[in-house]
């Protein structure tokens, strides 16, 4: 089964609301802070996240 999405419709992305990532940011130099570092590097959805701030600074 293929779904279409309108083009107008954008999927929010994890990234934003995630609770590892909250807690991260909370305490830097915690266990949980070094596991989404590490996790970003290699995360394609982060990556993806990344480039549409990105696309959203230059607009």
């Amino acid at each position: 089964m293929k779904t279409e999405q309108s083009p107008s419709t954008e999927k929010e992305s994890g990234c934003e609301t995630c609770p590892m990532r909250k807690k991260a940011e909370e305490n830097p130099k915690s266990l949980m802070a070094r596991l989404w570092r590490w996790h970003t590097g290699w995360c394609p959805g982060w990556k993806a996240y990344q480039a549409h701030l990105a696309e959203q600074a230059e607009a």
